[in-house]
């Protein structure tokens, strides 16, 4: 690894401090990454009870996606060594050179304590401290210590993906509840069978880097299993939202059949397992991963514009 940091210490000071441009920085953080993290704080935010202004709703959800955005360039300032070994990541701003080092940990920094600062004092400190939380949570124990050290780093390390609807919620709301919850929980269990079909095509890069994803640890058919375990337990955790009272029979319908789909996908990537037909069907997993929980959350907006979610919780 040390090599590596020489290499791209090489690149940054070759490319002078302060030369990246908008898009690098724009690149930085992630934008596809933010892109879920704000429609999924938007779902948590509309699906929770009473009512928020506008101008707090739109000031939480920038507060969010620039936390979001933090963790991004937090995350590729410190992973700039393992980003230029995996072909997928080595045109990051860092790894070659157009951001240093120390310009994208100086950028996170303040992204993150202007992100807090503004959710804490403009809308509550409940969203702002679980904003916090998951900034941490990425940038410190998932990036600088489960992803290195343990193939199970996405099983962990998902929780800080899965954040956004309760902090969107906690927005709304100025607390945490069982509904919000829920919504935690379908993305924590959705992250595995995710970026673990991600991980089976990818398994090369993962392996030049040294990063102990579970193809490289355990083995495709090790992998393969939990993919369909976990994508089992998910399906019924998608229906909790519908039990404790925030989604209405749309949902609950639609639901149902995207449930059937990813099953069947993952089946598919559990029975085969050799050749191109393998890494095909892990390729169709993770682009219907994708669909799937943007569907999800779709549904339960889709549900609260149109007036067909319940407004009453099923228990308590």
């Amino acid at each position: 690894m040390s090599d590596i940091h020489a290499d791209i210490s090489d690149k940054s000071e070759a490319a002078l401090g302060g030369q990246g441009t908008v898009r690098d920085y724009w690149t930085l953080l992630k934008p596809r990454v933010m892109s879920l993290v704000i429609f999924t704080a938007l779902a948590g935010l509309v699906a929770a009870p009473g009512v928020i202004h506008p101008w707090l709703a739109a000031v939480a959800l920038l507060a969010i996606a620039v936390g979001a955005g933090a963790s991004g360039a937090l995350n590729m300032w410190y992973d700039a060594d393992i980003d230029a070994l995996m072909a997928r990541t080595a045109n990051r701003p860092v790894p070659r050179g157009a951001i240093l080092p120390g310009e994208a940990l100086g950028f996170g920094m303040a992204l993150a304590v202007g992100s807090v600062l503004v959710l804490g004092l403009l809308v509550n400190i409940v969203a702002a401290a679980l904003l916090a939380f998951t900034i941490f949570f990425y940038a410190v124990i998932y990036t600088m210590w489960l992803k290195r050290s343990t193939p199970q780093n996405i099983v962990i390390g998902g929780a800080a993906g899965a954040f956004p609807p309760m902090i969107g919620w906690a927005a709304a709301t100025g607390s945490v509840s069982l509904a919000s919850i829920a919504l935690f929980l379908i993305i924590f269990m959705w992250t595995p069978p995710h970026f673990w079909a991600l991980a089976l095509f990818r398994e090369g890069d993962y392996a030049r880097a040294g990063v102990p994803m579970m193809p490289n640890v355990a083995g495709a058919r090790e992998t393969r299993k939990q993919i369909l375990l976990y994508s089992l337990i998910l399906v019924p955790i998608t229906f909790l939202p519908s039990l404790l009272g925030t989604t209405g029979m749309l949902y609950t319908v639609v639901t149902a059949g995207l449930g059937v789909a990813f099953i069947w996908h993952a089946v598919d990537v559990y029975r085969i397992t050799e050749g191109d037909a393998a890494r095909r069907a892990c390729r169709r997993l993770f682009g219907f991963s994708i669909l799937y929980l943007f569907a999800l959350f779709a549904l339960i907006i889709a549900e609260r514009i149109l007036g067909l979610a319940p407004f009453a919780p099923v228990f308590g």
